[in-house]
């Protein structure tokens, strides 16, 4: 099912611009955050939570704020101190539209929101509380020093350095497969799912997505150009980064995609037929081409 519809009017609503704040700023986060993109990671946040019985409103504010949080590490990412890029998503990046100085800010209020929505309100049942409780330590170290921001610091010290292929795994296994794998347990948390079988077949296939993923991106970085990914294709090479493509060879980078393709999908086992929508999820990072 195709729940981007959904997250973009979730979105929306976390999103207003009444807030007592800067307009400037709140106008630079809607710009960030609402400018399209996959939303793959709210998607695997339904797929997963819907998989093991979750409701769609329980699964909302989640898949918002695991957004919320991608969209201000792109933020970050684009600016001159880290990657340095001026296109995001086919448009002018953050710092490029409205300037440096908001675009950090922008990205620390979008994570500010994302912890908002998924704590939830003071009149919640114990049960719930408990829930959401989980779901903010789980993001908290998906996005930290074991996670998220650990990998882009590995990224930024691996700049003009050789890597061999476990130290590169382990860097985007961080910087990019933490927040993928956060986000398909996010889904599980919403259902009451914490451990077990299932939870288990969903820490796997999220790891093994998380770097499929990152693989699929060194190969676009290759084959891609600037209009269908939506940022400067050849920027890895520019700036001399360790890549899959750089240590494996295009087709090395492309079975090794494959392979976790595969890993995937035979994790899904333990949850049958239902696993099905994830399965799909799995195809699709490997062949999309943005």
């Amino acid at each position: 099912m195709d729940y981007r519809e959904r997250i973009e009017r979730v979105l929306e609503r976390a999103l207003p611009l009444t807030d007592a704040g800067s307009t400037r700023l709140i106008e630079a986060m809607r710009y960030s955050a609402l400018g399209g993109g996959k939303r793959l990671r709210p998607t695997l946040v339904y797929t997963a939570g819907v998989a093991l019985g979750a409701s769609l409103e329980a699964l909302d504010d989640p898949a918002a704020a695991v957004e919320l949080i991608h969209v201000y590490s792109l933020i970050h990412d684009d600016l001159p101190a880290m990657d340095d890029d001026d296109l995001r998503r086919g448009r002018p990046s953050c710092h490029k539209a409205f300037d440096e100085a908001t675009a950090i800010l922008a990205g620390d209020a979008l994570q500010a929101v994302a912890f908002e929505r998924l704590a939830g309100s003071a009149d919640q049942s114990p049960d719930e509380a408990v829930r959401r409780l989980t779901m903010v330590r789980l993001l908290a170290a998906g996005i930290g020093t074991a996670g998220m921001a650990g990998g882009q610091a590995i990224d930024l010290e691996s700049v003009g350095r050789k890597l061999d292929v476990p130290a590169l795994q382990r860097m985007h296994r961080l910087k990019t497969g933490a927040l993928i794998e956060t986000s398909v347990l996010l889904g599980a948390a919403a259902a009451g799912v914490l451990s077990g079988p299932k939870w288990q077949a969903l820490q796997e296939f999220g790891a093994a997505i998380g770097l499929a993923f990152q693989i699929q991106d060194d190969i676009l970085d290759v084959t891609g150009t600037t209009d269908t990914i939506g940022k400067i294709a050849g920027a890895d090479a520019a700036h001399d980064k360790p890549t899959y493509t750089s240590l494996m060879g295009l087709e090395g980078a492309k079975a090794a995609a494959e392979a976790q393709r595969a890993r995937a999908h035979a994790a899904l086992a333990p949850l049958g037929a239902a696993g099905k929508g994830l399965e799909a999820l799995a195809d699709f990072v490997i062949g999309r081409a943005n």
